[in-house]
């Protein structure tokens, strides 16, 4: 039950830091108020759709919801002009049934008392008639809800109100959160707990480990030794941390969701969704989430930053892994957040990354490699150039046991003759020679002509074997413990930190490495039970056909990514479509292209709307009469009478054009649609991701 304190990557160990001495352990930030465990875990959670956030969600009626639709104005002199007419119709109406009761002689021929029963008979019919017919429709069930009943209950003394909040608190915390280990026999683990600080990433990995516990009684006792050991830091995060500095309080761990605004309470949202949270989790991301706005419209501090933190909270649960990608001066939470941190271009980097992502087949490693690599504009060389590193990358590897190193790797594709017969050697000395020795002819063929593959990827290595790299990509064990991303299925936080200042093509090539071998990873493990987290502050180098391809596959593999753009012009054209198709959410921020908007569009389609048509014609009804009055008022005022005729009728119309998405957005503001990995769909909703 216990777990590592240290991470494999690939053949190599590493330990991770050690936690954050600032670090609170039993509630939100430093100095904050105690966290209330009992509250917050027996909180009502009702079944909601995708996207919304469910912590204290209340579900809308749907029949309230259409009145509320009513404007107050309108509502009320309804409301009022029924009351006056409802009030003329009881009056005459119980005078008529007077005289009509007189007329046939019952009051007359009957005692007082007879008759004064019968009086209020009919003023008690009179009004039920009159409060059905006028209150119906003057919708006084409406005002009553929406304007009488709350004034009324501002008359509730401040006491009274007090009493039943104390109450409701008092019910909470008498709630135990620990009822199913008591129940499951670990009532010592139980009473350990009832003494410490427990947080939210505690209570949550400590019934993860639970429930694995539950799963075998041979290992209910181990873990009630854990947590009688060390109580709420049991069956810790292999870090020791227990807790994110300077986190939100926007994050409910126990359905691992992040909420990042409210849904907007306007007619295009579905009602479910009006006014309610806004909120992502695995559900949703493990489809992928393409988000295009441009820069300053807050994709990376209310998307990406928010979401990066949920990943790593769930990683300190024991629920996640979480690879973070982005430029060094990024917004996507400090180092303290992370276990790696891979900065490429800093000398103070503690870690490097491998470039061949400890894949245990040579062509695939080479075929990767090579495909990041290359610039978008020479993608059509990209098999002669996979060719041509797998015929260097495969016999290395067989000679020396390890992959090239950039340096090395450059001089064999550039053809160096010293380097080739210490190649040569070596796979002699390693009895491989035979079996490599086709592929090193023909890569000495290759060089010297004017289209050989290998003198391009030489040159592009050449942007990387600078100085300010030096020790980042080494695979002899002389340079930075190199990360290596098949460590997917260990509840790790990664942040890689791109050079975009001072190496920015540089930085697009390590960008495109790192998203390919993650996707590669994520489809690859054979331990899916964490979810695979990705999150990319600008996707736009980032991305190639295989990418996408494998970005699709990740919906059956518990992972999904997160995929920022600026705008789509940044992808080549042939890209765009099967972006959109690749990824299962899709949001837009203020300000898009209107091209960019026309793919929105055509992905979330169109819906059935009630258009009314007012057609006026002129007044050509009646006889002489009227037809004389219509001519003297014309004659008055200049004006022909007309007849009007509505018609309505349903039309298809889309959901948001591109009109709307690049010029009606307000600041702050996103169009987001979602769908789950079950296959559950929510249209496009308009989120305000300020509050």
């Amino acid at each position: 039950m216990a777990q590592d304190g240290a991470h494999h990557h690939g053949d190599r160990t590493t330990a991770p830091p050690p936690p954050m001495p600032h670090q609170r352990l039993s509630g939100r930030t430093a100095g904050g108020p105690a966290f209330d465990l009992p509250a917050w875990a027996s909180a009502p959670r009702p079944e909601a759709e995708p996207g919304v956030y469910r912590l204290g969600y209340r579900q809308v009626d749907p029949q309230r919801a259409e009145v509320a639709t009513v404007p107050t104005w309108p509502l009320l002199l309804r409301a009022g002009l029924n009351a006056v007419v409802g009030w003329l119709a009881y009056v005459y109406g119980v005078e008529f049934a007077k005289d009509g009761t007189t007329l046939i002689g019952v009051l007359p021929s009957q005692s007082a008392l007879v008759a004064t029963s019968v009086v209020l008979t009919l003023n008690v019919l009179v009004i039920g008639v009159v409060i059905k017919v006028f209150g119906r429709m003057g919708r006084w069930p409406e005002v009553w809800r929406r304007y009488v009943a709350p004034l009324l209950s501002r008359t509730v003394t401040q006491e009274e109100r007090a009493e039943e909040d104390r109450a409701a608190s008092e019910a909470l915390r008498r709630s135990d959160p620990w009822a199913g280990l008591r129940q499951g026999g670990a009532a010592a683990a139980a009473g350990r707990l009832d003494g410490e600080a427990v947080g939210d990433v505690d209570y949550v990995r400590i019934q993860r480990a639970w429930e694995s516990a539950q799963a075998d009684p041979v290992f209910v006792p181990a873990f009630v030794e854990q947590v009688a050991a060390r109580g709420a830091a049991a069956f810790a995060h292999p870090s020791e941390a227990r807790e994110l500095p300077g986190r939100a309080e926007r994050h409910d761990l126990l359905l691992r969701q992040v909420c990042l605004g409210a849904t907007q309470d306007v007619p295009k949202n579905p009602l479910s969704h009006r006014a309610a949270g806004f909120a992502l989790d695995p559900a949703v991301l493990g489809t992928s989430l393409l988000a295009v706005g441009p820069a300053g419209t807050g994709k990376t501090a209310r998307l990406a930053r928010p979401v990066a933190e949920a990943l790593c909270l769930q990683a300190l649960a024991g629920t996640a892994c979480a690879v973070v990608i982005g430029a060094a001066d990024a917004d996507l939470g400090p180092d303290g957040w992370y276990d790696v941190v891979i900065a490429p271009g800093d000398q103070a980097s503690v870690y490097g990354l491998d470039l061949y992502g400890a894949a245990q087949d040579p062509d695939e490693a080479a075929a990767r490699l090579a495909e990041a690599l290359l610039p978008d504009e020479l993608t059509a060389r990209a098999e002669s150039a996979r060719t041509a590193l797998q015929q260097v990358v495969g016999p290395f590897h067989a000679a020396h046991r390890r992959y090239p190193g950039v340096r090395e790797l450059r001089a064999l594709l550039g053809g160096e003759a010293d380097a080739l017969a210490a190649l040569v050697k070596a796979l002699g000395a390693a009895g491989r020679l035979a079996a490599y020795e086709r592929d090193l002819e023909h890569r000495e063929r290759q060089r010297g002509r004017a289209d050989d593959p290998g003198a391009l990827l030489a040159d592009r290595l050449a942007l990387l074997d600078r100085p300010a790299f030096e020790g980042a990509f080494a695979t002899d064990g002389t340079g930075r413990p190199p990360f290596a991303m098949r460590v997917l299925d260990h509840p790790l936080r990664v942040r890689v930190k791109l050079p975009e200042r001072s190496h920015p093509e540089a930085a697009r090539m390590l960008s495109r490495l790192v998203v390919g071998q993650f996707v590669q990873a994520a489809g690859a493990r054979e331990d899916r039970s964490l979810f695979a987290g990705l999150v990319v502050d600008d996707a736009s180098a980032a991305l190639d056909a295989a990418t996408v391809r494998g970005v699709q596959r990740m919906r059956g593999a518990n992972a999904g990514a997160v995929l920022l753009l600026r705008t789509l012009v940044d992808l080549p054209e042939a890209l765009r479509a099967p972006l959109f198709g690749a990824v299962g959410c899709r949001m837009a921020f203020p300000g898009i292209a209107p091209w960019d908007g026309r793919l929105f569009s055509e992905a979330w389609g169109t819906h059935l709307v009630q258009e009314t048509a007012v057609t006026h014609t002129p007044d050509t009804s009646g006889g002489v009469i009227r037809r004389a009055g219509r001519l003297g008022r014309k004659a008055l005022s200049g004006t022909t009478a007309q007849t009007e005729s509505v018609t309505t009728r349903d039309v298809e119309r889309l959901r948001w054009s591109p009109s709307d998405l690049a010029h009606a957005l307000p600041a702050g503001h996103a169009v987001v649609s979602l769908t789950a990995v079950s296959g559950e769909q929510v249209p496009p909703l308009l989120v305000d991701l300020r509050g």
